[in-house]
């Protein structure tokens, strides 16, 4: 006798798992949301309460509150919202630290490139400045997300500030960042107008092979520092041209860009001081041979209110609690 065989049995699939609900402010993660509202990372950046990445890395903790609520990932706000910061932010943010370098030449700013150590690898006890009187101890875990906040070439030298600390990154290279860069320039007069370097930070002198450089006389060639001692071989403020030097101050362009007013104005016969509110990759160096100068020697000495001083070649300190840029 036959089983009658079973109809099959048909199971209702499980309905979805509703999703979560978004939450409150979070429907636009744009960096400008609807009514004038923005990402709430950014607004904190704009208040100078904390890079964007640090921010998200407080909200992610619950220790930001938005008109006190825990703040979500993500949310829009209104720039009148009131922002609180949990003391373990603050406690955080504290323990991080700004180093002044005055790089020497041969090491880069930031990566290891074509040979060269970069700046990092001076931030070691044995060349702390012995007048550095800031009241931090040194430790290795200050080397962690240590990165240059602005780059120096290099055939430059002086100071070049690594940190840790958004804030201060954001201060000195951020998008809207004007902060003035004074350097001292060391030159010579070619006369030949170096075009090409309006459009390529590989046409300038330091750049070209040396068969293609223009010829230099013994002392010029031991310019490779800015100091007293340093001999000099003409009086180039004497010939060079006025309208010239104009043209430094303002006038300019590089890749297809043009620069902003500079202050240029001459130091000694030998040396220009340049006061910059920008960085272009090689800018004064394409800056000077636009106009007949060759740089042999360049040093940065300043950066906002911060000065080189007397911080010697290939040693740092920290930046004090009291300096700011």
């Amino acid at each position: 006798m036959t089983t009658p065989q079973q109809p099959p049995v048909f199971r209702r699939a499980a309905p979805p798992a509703p999703k979560a609900p978004i939450p409150a402010g979070q429907n636009n993660t744009a960096a400008f949301g609807a009514n004038g509202t923005l990402r709430l990372n950014k607004r904190m950046a704009e208040l100078g309460l904390a890079s964007r990445r640090e921010a998200d890395d407080w909200i992610s903790k619950g220790w930001v509150k938005v008109n006190g609520q825990v703040a979500e990932m993500g949310m829009q706000v209104s720039p009148d919202v009131k922002i609180e910061i949990d003391k373990q932010a603050k406690g955080a943010q504290a323990k991080q630290v700004t180093v002044l370098i005055n790089k020497p030449l041969g090491l880069v700013s930031g990566q290891a490139e074509d040979g060269h150590q970069p700046a990092i690898t001076l931030v070691q006890p044995q060349n702390r400045w012995a007048e550095d009187n800031a009241r931090f101890f040194f430790h290795p875990s200050q080397l962690k997300s240590l990165v240059p906040a602005g780059r120096l070439d290099i055939d430059s030298t002086g100071l070049l500030v690594l940190t840790q600390d958004g804030r201060v990154a954001r201060q000195l290279i951020g998008e809207d960042a004007t902060m003035e860069k004074e350097y001292l320039v060391r030159v010579i007069y070619t006369g030949v107008e170096n075009t090409a370097a309006a459009n390529s930070a590989a046409a300038t002198y330091a750049a070209r092979p040396a068969a293609r450089a223009p010829q230099a006389t013994g002392a010029t060639q031991q310019l490779s520092r800015i100091d007293d001692d340093d001999p000099v071989s003409t009086d180039v403020q004497s010939v060079f041209p006025a309208a010239k030097l104009a043209l430094l101050r303002h006038g300019l362009s590089l890749d297809g860009q043009k620069l902003k007013p500079a202050l240029v104005e001459w130091q000694n016969p030998e040396q220009l001081r340049f006061v910059l509110t920008e960085g272009k990759k090689r800018q004064i160096r394409r800056m000077c041979e636009q106009v007949g100068l060759k740089v042999v020697g360049l040093k940065r000495v300043r950066i906002g209110r911060v000065m080189l001083g007397n911080l010697p070649v290939g040693q740092w300190r920290y930046l004090a609690p009291h300096e700011q840029f």
